[in-house]
């Protein structure tokens, strides 16, 4: 009696949801496992990222006032986002963000007349620009230090220490830099093409672009380096010995081997560095302050500051949806490399 009361419980188990779930994972395959272990993260992932970007798209269909300390303004549906990209806003923009800088002042990437267009124009030069320089310097750096040569480990310190820098004392360094009377950094910029020859540089949004541009190179091209140069270990060594023996140069070895697989790498790195580009804001509000050049995070925090909630949240929540369209970009490159490395 008791054997066969065990054996129908054992049944019963096999029977039950409990081993049917477990039987469906076992039919799955490694890829739909994997996805599956993957779930807890994309839900917490959710939660955390997906939710504050909700709530900030409603606060952006509200008007910029809030009654008492958590209502929402009166509904205005997409009146806020429409008053963006029209310029009907930027009435109300310009005042608060640029108090000491002529309305009609008119630069290569900022028009003040229109300044969330300029905010835009400001934050993609520069990520485009800063991210650029930023590769290839790193690439350069990975390079370099993939190399076996006696104090590798005193280079790779020394490379890194620009990115252990605090943002807050980068820009201090390079305000202090091109401040003139202290900096000698005044002098070398009215000796180059590029600059526009003020004596005041930090206050002309060129040279301060080119200027914060420089600051961010310099301290985040370590970032890049790093990154590439894990891609670059992770290459088998034995492909360049099969390479020297057919005798392939230098250069045909880094066309056809190093840069095919360390290629996916590279788009990861620039994917970061991107996204980090476009939230700039702690280097351009100690260098040379958002009142010179407008960013779109110095905007966010500009209009907050004002108490135009409304206008700040869709400010945001435009700029969450340029990087989701940069990280499309990155995403399909990537995915294609991959097709074509197969």
């Amino acid at each position: 009696m008791g054997a066969e009361s065990g054996e129908t419980l054992r049944g019963g188990d096999r029977g039950g949801p409990y081993a049917a779930t477990v039987r469906w994972m076992e039919n799955l395959s490694e890829t739909q496992f994997a996805y599956l272990l993957l779930v807890p993260t994309f839900l917490i992932l959710g939660l955390i990222a997906f939710w504050p970007l909700v709530r900030t798209f409603d606060m952006a269909l509200h008007a910029d006032a809030l009654v008492g300390r958590a209502q929402l303004g009166e509904y205005v549906g997409l009146n806020n986002f429409v008053e963006l990209l029209t310029g009907e806003r930027d009435a109300l923009l310009v005042r608060p963000l640029l108090p000491d800088v002529a309305v009609d002042a008119t630069f290569p990437f900022v028009h003040f007349d229109n300044l969330f267009v300029s905010a835009i124009s400001a934050t993609l030069i520069f990520s485009v620009v800063s991210v650029a320089f930023e590769t290839v310097i790193g690439f350069g750096q990975a390079l370099v230090l993939d190399q076996d040569f006696r104090g590798r480990r005193w280079v790779r310190v020394a490379i890194i220490i620009p990115w252990a820098v605090p943002i807050v004392i980068q820009g201090m360094i390079f305000y202090l830099m091109f401040q003139p009377g202290i900096g000698f950094g005044v002098d070398l910029v009215q000796q180059l093409p590029f600059f526009s020859f003020s004596e005041t540089p930090l206050a002309n949004p060129v040279d301060s672009m080119v200027i914060i541009i420089v600051a961010d190179v310099w301290k985040t091209s370590a970032f890049m380096a790093l990154l590439i140069l894990a891609g670059l270990q992770s290459i088998d060594r034995s492909l360049y010995d099969v390479a020297r023996v057919s005798g392939a140069s230098k250069w045909q070895q880094f066309k056809y081997i190093t840069l095919p697989l360390v290629f996916p790498t590279v788009m990861v790195a620039m994917l970061f560095r991107t996204i980090a580009a476009m939230r700039i804001f702690g280097v351009i509000e100690t260098v040379s302050g958002c009142n010179v050049v407008p960013s779109l995070s110095c905007l966010v925090v500009t209009t907050f500051s004002n108490r135009m909630y409304g206008t700040a949240a869709a400010v945001a929540f435009l700029t969450a949806a340029i990087i989701g369209a940069l990280v499309l970009v990155y995403i399909y490159n990537y995915a294609t490399s991959g097709q074509e490395g197969i």
